[in-house]
């Protein structure tokens, strides 16, 4: 009978394997699934051992041999060699019948915020953070870079300027960095949808921390977003080939920004064109 005690409720690979608790050997099945398979969807219940073979995997991709020592993975691995590993730890199990990929990024981005998220109850405002280093590390050095001209060592202090020029009222220096952002964004990636645009921004303002709201009714429509700040209200409308001027018109003629035009922030109506054939902002106007 083995004196190594069960790990109960222990989800950690690491924490396993240094405390010698009892582990059931599957890295050999762990093994063949990163050899031969794709992209994988787990849809077993709590408590099954999701998070247990995510931390493996983590493990693994980082290079860990030591953990692995006696195992079957640690002889089937001829090269061990580490990856950049991104852990993202969001909940979207209640989310109903999503439509495409852009709903799921919604949709979990407002998860990261209600997990992540430190709010200000006077202004509704919500500074996202990042559950570790790691995620970080992994946002700001690798997808930043994929989907964006900021190299690694650019990324961190064009985020800084990017929330800077928001949160000081620049709406033109934010949106040249924008219009800098879309210049060399793979041509795979962009749509020809105005939909794929307004997600895009919208997954920006959120990732960087601000309160955003897309499709945001009013009495006479839909504005397409809303971008508030401790100082600042952005009402956005966007045409894709269209005109600024036509966007902003919409907005003038719809009373989009009448909800806001009372407050205690200074309110920004901006007209926005994006183009197809330069797959950029084509021209913005601010009022």
């Amino acid at each position: 009978m083995s004196n190594k005690i069960y790990p109960i409720g222990i989800q950690s690979f690491e924490k396993i394997r240094r405390n010698r608790y009892f582990y059931i050997d599957k890295t050999a099945l762990i093994y063949r699934l990163v050899k031969t398979g794709s992209y994988y969807f787990l849809s077993r219940p709590r408590r099954f051992g999701k998070s247990l073979l995510i931390s493996t995997l983590e493990a693994y991709f980082s290079g860990v041999r030591a953990l692995f020592e006696g195992l079957a993975l640690e002889q089937l691995e001829k090269e061990w060699k580490k990856h950049p590993v991104l852990h993202l730890d969001l909940n979207i199990g209640k989310y109903d019948t999503p439509h495409s990929l852009d709903d799921i990024l919604n949709k979990a981005l407002l998860e990261w915020e209600a997990i992540y998220g430190t709010g200000n109850s006077r202004f509704g405002i919500y500074s996202l953070g990042f559950p570790n280093r790691e995620v970080e590390e992994g946002f700001i050095r690798f997808l930043m870079p994929f989907y964006t001209r900021v190299n690694k060592a650019e990324a961190p202090f064009e985020i800084q300027k990017f929330v800077r020029e928001i949160e000081n009222g620049q709406p033109d220096a934010f949106f040249r960095r924008l219009q800098s952002f879309f210049a060399d964004t793979p041509y795979e990636l962009i749509s020809d949808l105005e939909l794929h645009y307004q997600n895009v921004l919208f997954i920006i303002f959120k990732l960087v921390g601000f309160y955003t709201e897309a499709e945001y009714h009013t009495s006479e429509g839909r504005v397409d977003l809303i971008l508030k700040t401790e100082k600042y209200v952005y009402a956005m409308e966007f045409k894709l080939e269209g005109t600024a001027e036509e966007a902003l018109q919409q907005i003038e003629e719809k009373h989009y920004a009448l909800p806001f035009e009372s407050g205690f922030r200074q309110l920004f109506k901006i007209g926005v064109n994006f183009s197809n054939r330069t797959r950029n902002i084509e021209r913005w106007i601010v009022k």
